[in-house]
C-alpha cells in the first residue's frame, strides 16, 4: 500500500487532499457567533473598512488601531463582499487556508522524503485538535503561520549545500516575510531571523552566503512588508506606524490584562492542545540514523524553529494560547517522522507513549462528556455557593437546552482509544497511528458542533442585545469591561459627535440621542449614582440601562 502510495501521481493526491480539506473547513463556518476579542476584532475592522470605504487604514470603533497591518483584514473585506457581513465571511479566509495548507506539506514532506511522509504530514496536522480547530476560526494567525513558514522553508532551501536555485529562494523567503509582515507586523520577520540565525550558530556559519542575495532578501522584504507602512507615511499617518511599533515592544514586556501566565504556560497548551501529534512527536527529537541528506537538514531547522517559537513566547509576558501555533508545523513533522521510523522499524512505540495518550484522552474527553449536566445540577452548584465569582454564577444560570446524548462524543472518542491500543498492536504503528489521528479528528468534528450551546452561557446574551440595537439611530456603549461585539453586532456607524468617545459625557452629558449601556453584574453598583439611567433588563451576568436623549437631533 505505501509503495503504491509512493508511485502515485503527486498533482492526483494534491487534489485529493484538497477536496477532503474543502469538506473539513468550509461546513458549519457560521454556526456560532464570532467570539471576543480576537474574531471580532478583526471582523469589525473589516466591517470598518466596508463602511467608511478607507482600505488603507485598519479602524476599531471608527478610530485608527494601530495594533495590526491590514492584509488578513483585506481578506475579510474580500469575503464580506462575497458573502455579506456575517460570520461565514469572517472565517472563510482560513477555511481557505487550510485547503492551501495541507496540500503545501504534502508537496514538503514528499520533497524531503516521499509521497507517504507527506500524507502523514498532512494526516497528523489535520488530525490534531487545535491545528484543525485554527482552520474553522476567524483570527488571524492561521495564514501569519502559513506566511512564517514559507519563509522558514525558502531559507532552508537556500541553506541547503545542493541547492542550485539559491537567489529564487531567498526572494521567495523575503517575499512571504514580507506577507507575515504585512499580516500581524515585525515579529513574522523576527521568528525567521532567530530561526536562521540558530541555524547559523548550530552549523558554525558554515552556509555559502552571497552578498547579492543579502541586497535582494532586504530588498524584497522592504518592498513587500514595508508597502503598508509607507503608504501610512506618505499619506501623513506616520502616528499611527509608531504607535503600532510602541504596542509591538509593550507586547513583548508586558502583559496584557487578562492575558498573564507561567513560564510553561505554552509547553501545556502544545502537549494537549496538539494531541496526539504532540506525543507522536516526542520521541524523534533526537538524532537519528541513516544514509539521507536533505531529510535531517530539514528535521535540524524543524527542531529549531519549535524551539525558537516556544522559548520566545515563553519569555513574553502576554500568555495568549495561540501565539504558540507557529510550533504546529514542525510539532507535527517530528509526529510524522516518528511514525515513519517506526514504520521502518528503526525506532518502536514505547508502552509511556501509550500511557500518556490515554491520560490525555480522558482529560480531554471528560469535559465534554460532563458538559450536559452542568444544566441539571447548575441549581445545587448556586445553591451550594461552590461558585465566588457573580458574573460566573450568572453565566451559569443562562437556557441552554441540552438533548441528553451530547456525553456521546466524549465516550466514544475513550472507547475508541481504549479499541486502539488494545486491538491495534504498537507492531502496526501507521495502523495505530492512523486511527489516532482520525479518531482524534472525529472527536474534534463532534466538540465543534457542540460549541453553539457552549457559547450560551458567556457571550449569547451580550451579541443577543447589540443584535436587537442593530440599525437604530443610537449610541451603543459597554462600561468597564472590554468588548467589540459593541460595534459588530451593534452595526455601529460613523459618529460626527467626538463627544460620543467621551464615556463621562455619555453618561452625564446634553447627549443629543438615547444611549444604551451594557456592563458586568459585579460592576453593576458603579452605576447607581446616575439618577438617570434606567435598567431595562439583566441576563446571564450582564446589565442593560438606556438613558434618553435630553437634546435630541430633530
Amino acid at each position: 500500500m505505501i509503495e503504491k502510495i509512493n508511485r502515485a501521481n503527486p498533482a492526483k493526491i494534491g487534489i485529493y487532499i484538497v477536496s477532503i480539506a474543502a469538506l473539513l473547513f468550509i461546513p458549519f463556518l457560521g454556526g456560532v457567533h464570532l467570539f471576543d476579542w480576537d474574531e471580532i476584532n478583526f471582523a469589525e475592522a473589516a466591517r470598518e473598512m466596508i463602511v467608511t470605504g478607507d482600505y488603507l487604514t485598519v479602524h476599531i470603533n471608527f478610530q485608527p488601531f494601530w495594533e495590526k497591518p491590514p492584509l488578513f483584514i483585506w481578506m475579510q473585506v474580500l469575503s464580506m463582499k462575497l458573502f455579506g457581513i456575517n460570520e461565514f465571511a469572517a472565517r472563510f479566509p482560513n477555511a481557505v487556508c487550510g485547503i492551501v495548507t495541507l496540500p503545501i506539506l504534502f508537496n514538503m514532506g514528499r520533497k524531503i522524503r516521499d509521497n507517504f511522509f507527506g500524507l502523514l504530514w498532512v494526516i497528523a496536522y489535520a488530525g490534531s485538535v487545535l491545528p484543525f480547530f485554527y482552520f474553522k476560526s476567524g483570527i488571524i494567525d492561521p495564514w501569519f503561520n502559513l506566511f512564517i513558514f514559507l519563509g522558514v522553508w525558502f531559507l532552508m532551501l537556500y541553506a541547503f549545500p545542493e541547492n542550485q536555485h539559491k537567489l529564487r529562494n531567498i526572494i521567495l523567503s523575503a517575499a512571504f516575510a514580507g506577507l507575515a509582515v504585512l499580516t500581524k507586523g515585525p515579529v513574522g520577520f523576527l521568528l525567521i531571523a532567530l530561526t536562521g540565525g540558530v541555524f547559523l550558530l548550530w552549523v558554525k556559519f558554515k552556509v555559502k552566503v552571497r552578498g547579492k542575495d543579502v541586497i535582494a532578501y532586504f530588498a524584497v522584504l522592504a518592498l513587500v512588508g514595508g508597502s503598508w507602512f509607507i503608504l501610512q507615511i506618505l499619506n501623513g499617518h506616520l502616528d499611527t506606524v509608531v504607535e503600532f511599533i510602541v504596542y509591538q515592544v509593550r507586547l513583548f514586556r508586558t502583559q496584557d490584562a487578562g492575558h498573564g501566565g507561567f513560564f510553561g504556560y505554552h509547553f501545556v497548551v502544545l502537549l494537549v492542545g496538539v494531541f496526539p501529534s504532540s506525543i507522536l512527536a516526542l520521541k524523534a527529537f533526537g538524532k537519528e540514523p541513516g544514509n539521507e541528506t536533505f531529510y535531517p537538514f530539514a528535521k535540524k531547522w524543524m527542531v529549531i524553529l519549535f524551539w525558537v517559537v516556544l522559548i520566545l513566547f515563553s519569555i513574553v509576558k502576554t500568555k495568549i494560547v495561540h501565539y504558540s501555533s507557529l510550533t504546529y508545523f514542525p510539532l507535527t513533522f517530528l509526529a510524522a517522522a516518528f511514525v515513519y521510523r517506526a514504520h521502518q522499524k528503526t525506532i518502536r512505540w514505547s508502552r509511556w507513549m501509550s500511557v500518556l495518550i490515554i491520560v490525555l484522552s480522558v482529560l480531554l474527553a471528560l469535559p465534554v462528556m460532563l458538559l450536559q449536566f452542568i444544566d441539571k445540577y447548575k441549581h445545587e452548584i448556586i445553591s451550594r455557593d461552590l461558585i465566588h465569582d457573580p458574573f460566573a454564577v450568572e453565566n451559569l444560570k443562562a437556557d441552554v437546552h441540552w438533548m441528553g446524548f451530547e456525553f456521546l462524543p466524549g465516550l466514544l472518542f475513550l472507547l475508541a482509544i481504549i479499541f486502539i491500543f488494545t486491538r491495534i498492536k504498537k507492531t502496526a504503528p501507521v495502523k495505530r497511528a492512523l486511527f489516532l489521528w482520525g479518531t482524534t479528528l472525529a472527536f474534534t468534528l463532534s466538540v465543534l458542533l457542540l460549541v453553539p450551546r457552549i457559547e450560551k452561557y458567556s457571550q449569547n446574551a451580550l451579541i443577543e442585545f447589540f443584535k436587537s440595537k442593530a440599525g437604530e439611530d443610537v449610541y451603543i456603549k459597554n462600561l468597564y469591561f472590554r468588548s467589540y461585539a459593541t460595534y459588530f453586532y451593534g452595526e455601529t456607524q460613523p459618529t460626527d459627535n467626538p463627544n460620543f468617545y467621551d464615556d463621562d459625557w455619555l453618561l452625564t452629558g446634553d447627549i443629543d440621542k438615547d444611549v444604551y449601556f451594557v456592563t458586568k453584574i459585579h460592576r453593576a453598583e458603579q452605576l447607581d449614582k446616575y439618577d438617570d439611567l434606567e435598567e431595562t433588563g439583566r441576563k446571564n451576568g450582564f446589565v442593560f440601562y438606556i438613558r434618553k436623549a435630553k437634546n435630541p437631533k430633530p
